[in-house]
C-alpha cells in the first residue's frame, strides 16, 4: 500500500533573495543613475502650477429638521434639512453647475494678469494662447497642425451661444472644467472652489471670478419667484396709479366747472366721481402695500454668503511635486529591478 506523500509548501528564504540582489548590485549602479536623469529631465520639463482657494459659508433656509434625530443623521452623513428643503437645486448640487456650458463660459471674458504684467487678456485668450507646455509635445503639437481639421464654427446665427461652441470653445471650457473645482461638505455646508493656473495671481483671479459668479447664480435661484412677484405688483401699482390720477383729474376739472352749479343731476355725477376716484385710491394704496410686501420678499429671500477662507495668490507652486516624483521613480526602478534580478537569476 502507497504511502500518501504530503507536499511541504516551499520556504521563501529572504536572505537568499538579498543576497542574489545584492551580488548583482551593480545593476542598480547604472539603473538608478539613469532613471535619476531621466525622471529629472522629465518632471522639470513639465510647467508647474498654482493653487488658490476660497470657502464660503451660505445662509441654509431652516426647514425644522433638528434635535436628537438631525444630529444622530448628522454623524452619518445625511442631512435632513436638505431633505425636507423645497429647492429644486440644492446646495449638494451646486458643483454639478460646472457641467452647464452656460456656467463656464461665463468665464470666458474674465480679465486676467500675470504677476510679471506680461499677459493682461480673457481667461479664454489665456488658455488658448499663454499656456506652458512641457519641450516633448512640441513635436505632437506640431505634427497635430498639420492634420486636416474639421471645425465647427457653432453658433448658427452668428451670436454666441454657451450650447453651441465650436470645437475651439469646447475645449476651452473642458480646459476650465479641468482647472476649476467645486465641492461642498455634506454635514457642514461649506462650498469650497479651488483654481488652478500657472500663474499665482492668475489663479487667485479665477477663483475670486468663479466665487462671484456661484453667489449671483444662488441669488439669482433663490430669488426668481420673488422677484417675479414683485415685477407682477410694480405693474399692476403702476396701472392703478395712473387709473387713479386720471379720474382725480377729471374729478377736479369737472368740480372747477360746476363751482357755481346747484343741479341736482350735476351734484350727484360729482358725487359717483368721487366714490370712484376713492375707490381706485383704495385699490393703489393696496397694490403698493402689497408691492411694498413683496420687496421686502425679494430681499428675504437674497442669501447671506460668510467668507470662511479668502483667496490668496499662492506662494509656493501646488505643483507638479519634483521630489516626489523623482523619488517614486527611484523606488519603483529599484523594485523592478529586484524582480528582474530575482527572477533572471
Amino acid at each position: 500500500m502507497e504511502e500518501n506523500k504530503i507536499s511541504k509548501p516551499e520556504v521563501i528564504d529572504l536572505r537568499h533573495i538579498v543576497n542574489k540582489i545584492w551580488d548583482n548590485r551593480q545593476m542598480f549602479y547604472k539603473v538608478l543613475p539613469i532613471v535619476f536623469v531621466v525622471s529629472c529631465i522629465y518632471i522639470l520639463s513639465i510647467p508647474r502650477y498654482y493653487s488658490s482657494e476660497v470657502k464660503l459659508a451660505p445662509e441654509m433656509e431652516n426647514t425644522g429638521a433638528g434635535g436628537t434625530l438631525g444630529s444622530i443623521a448628522a454623524s452619518f452623513g445625511f442631512d435632513l434639512s436638505e431633505m425636507q428643503t423645497s429647492d429644486a437645486i440644492t446646495p449638494l448640487l451646486y458643483p454639478d453647475l460646472m457641467e452647464d456650458n452656460g456656467f463656464v463660459t461665463k468665464l470666458f471674458n474674465i480679465r486676467v494678469k500675470d504677476q510679471d504684467g506680461e499677459i493682461n487678456t480673457t481667461y479664454h485668450d489665456y488658455l488658448k494662447k499663454y499656456q506652458k507646455i512641457a519641450w516633448f509635445e512640441y513635436p505632437f503639437k506640431w505634427l497635430k497642425s498639420l492634420l486636416p481639421k474639421k471645425e465647427n464654427k457653432g453658433g448658427g446665427d452668428g451670436k454666441f451661444n454657451p450650447y453651441y461652441l465650436s470645437m475651439d470653445e469646447d475645449r476651452i471650457a473642458e480646459a476650465i472644467r479641468g482647472k476649476i473645482n467645486i465641492r461642498i461638505d455634506k454635514k457642514t455646508g461649506v462650498i469650497t472652489i479651488k483654481a488652478e493656473a500657472q500663474d499665482p495671481l492668475i489663479s487667485k483671479t479665477i477663483v475670486d471670478s468663479t466665487q462671484s459668479r456661484l453667489q449671483d447664480f444662488i441669488t439669482e435661484y433663490r430669488t426668481n419667484k420673488a422677484r417675479i412677484d414683485y415685477e407682477y405688483y410694480k405693474q399692476l401699482t403702476q396701472d392703478a396709479k395712473r387709473e387713479y390720477e386720471k379720474t382725480r383729474q377729471i374729478y377736479g376739472s369737472m368740480s372747477d366747472a360746476n363751482t357755481k352749479v346747484a343741479m341736482r343731476s350735476v351734484e350727484l355725477k360729482l358725487e359717483d366721481m368721487e366714490n370712484d376716484m376713492q375707490l381706485k385710491f383704495s385699490a393703489y394704496n393696496t397694490l403698493n402695500t402689497q408691492l411694498q410686501a413683496a420687496k421686502a420678499k425679494v430681499q428675504e429671500c437674497t442669501p447671506a454668503f460668510t467668507v470662511i477662507k479668502g483667496g490668496a495668490v499662492p506662494i509656493k507652486p501646488a505643483g507638479p511635486k519634483r521630489m516626489f516624483f523623482v523619488a517614486g521613480m527611484l523606488i519603483l526602478a529599484t523594485i523592478l529591478t529586484s524582480l528582474y534580478v530575482y527572477i533572471k537569476k
